[in-house]
């Protein structure tokens, strides 16, 4: 039997350091990979460069040097605010022109390649999506991580999955690195400030740790693997009920946070409930092991606050 090693791209976001601890945490050999945030025992590589201008020479030398045979790409632009304006051409080739070259060098290395995508590929419109529905993306960062699928997935004769996260959260350096975790700094906000919280968008948050031990388990399966599959968490939430989650943990009033049921006009388009299905996911490794939102938060903040 092959030796597993794995490299993980993206290492220090807060997907991909619970990936890179969870691997590292069953004694295999991991290697992870950063580079705006590089943190101790991190590889630095701009992946967009190496690939893009210089052919993959370091990654092609990591691989040569490790022989790995998983790649997780957790490395992407995720915040959909950073392409209005659409001057964010190194998220977009990132996003998109990045995994297609991944995908050719794992083909040569007889390696698999998971590549992380989003739920924003769809426009939520008719949830629940499933792996093999059609895609329509209403924004640019769905639509970049829409062609990075596709870049990765046209590889020939490359061993690519697909695998689309809803919006995450868990353990991270600071609250603004998760689009769930900076709520907490609005909800402890007791200044006066209000805020105006979006009650519109039914979002399905799904905890890192959870995701990082789903990913040792598929590459662990011995069953053929799916191109495309969904992992999400099952409670359906707003921005505001999480609010509403954290005022009653931390025992805060959010009198402060108005709630917002419009269909917002005012910034990046984003669905209403892009759900994602998966059945087929239980199907090829059973209970998924989500955290409950609430209980989750109750432990962790509880944990933090005693240190």
């Amino acid at each position: 039997m092959t030796r597993k090693s794995v490299l993980i791209t993206g290492a220090s976001g807060v997907l991909g350091t619970a990936v890179y601890n969870a691997f590292q945490g069953t004694g295999v050999p991991t290697v992870g990979l950063s580079y705006s945030q590089v943190k101790e025992g991190l590889v630095k590589l701009d992946l967009t460069t190496d690939l893009l201008s210089q052919g993959g020479a370091t990654l092609r030398k990591l691989f040569s040097e490790h022989g790995f045979n998983w790649l997780i790409h957790c490395a992407a632009e995720r915040r959909p605010d950073a392409f209005k304006d659409g001057g964010a051409a190194a998220a977009v080739k990132l996003n998109q022109d990045v995994p297609g070259h991944l995908a050719q060098i794992c083909r040569n290395n007889d390696a698999t390649l998971v590549y992380i995508s989003t739920d924003y590929v769809f426009d939520g419109k008719n949830p629940p999506y499933k792996p093999g529905s059609e895609a329509n993306p209403l924004q640019e960062y769905g639509i970049t991580k829409f062609a990075g699928e596709k870049a990765a997935l046209g590889v020939s004769g490359a061993k690519v999955v697909v695998l689309r996260v809803p919006v995450l959260y868990g353990p991270a350096p600071k609250n603004s690195d998760s689009a769930v975790n900076i709520l907490l700094d609005v909800v402890q906000d007791q200044s006066g400030k209000t805020y105006k919280m979006d009650d519109y968008a039914q979002r399905y948050p799904t905890n890192v740790l959870d995701i990082a031990s789903f990913l040792v388990r598929l590459s662990d399966s011995d069953k053929a693997l799916p191109r495309v599959v969904h992992y999400s968490a099952g409670e359906c939430l707003t921005k505001y009920t999480m609010c509403e989650i954290f005022g009653k943990i931390l025992k805060l009033p959010i009198n402060h946070i108005i709630r917002d049921s419009s269909i917002p006009t005012d910034a990046v388009a984003r669905p209403k409930d892009c759900r994602l299905s998966t059945e087929e996911t239980v199907e090829l490794v059973g209970d998924l092991g989500c955290s409950n939102f609430e209980d989750w938060w109750s432990r962790y903040l509880t944990s933090t606050q005693t240190q």
